[in-house]
């Protein structure tokens, strides 16, 4: 499977962004697409993924202000960031899996991922 990101760049704190990823080449059910990021010197973490079927889950520090989406038609995952904060500077990483394991909990996990696009904010 391929990714490809879109739609990082520069925001103003309490600004907005919104990341589009395509997936192409696919070989497998996208039960599951979403999106991780990596800050500088910190673990990558899942912020928000979402499955065919529309159940969502979220990193408690972005609940209220991200909303991820999804075009099963056009194998497509967005995630409207709104009310940016500096520390959501990162690294932002679409993903992808067929596994449901563990999903709603920590430990829910995605195998295939695309290059990340920047998100800067500032304050």
């Amino acid at each position: 499977v391929q990714l490809q990101a879109s739609g990082g760049g520069l925001v103003q704190a309490g600004g907005s962004l919104r990341l589009s990823c395509v997936a192409s080449q696919i070989t497998f059910d996208l039960n599951v697409m979403g999106w991780y990021r990596q800050a500088p010197g910190k673990q990558r973490e899942l912020v928000a993924a979402i499955t065919t079927g529309g159940s969502t889950q979220y990193v408690d520090s972005v609940k209220g202000r991200f909303t991820v989406s999804r075009d099963n038609a056009k194998n497509t995952v967005y995630l409207q960031m709104n009310s940016l904060k500096p520390e959501d500077t990162a690294v932002y990483y679409c993903a992808v899996d067929q596994n449901l394991r563990n999903w709603g909990t920590r430990d829910y996990a995605m195998d295939y991922w695309g290059k990340g696009t920047l998100v800067t904010v500032s304050s």
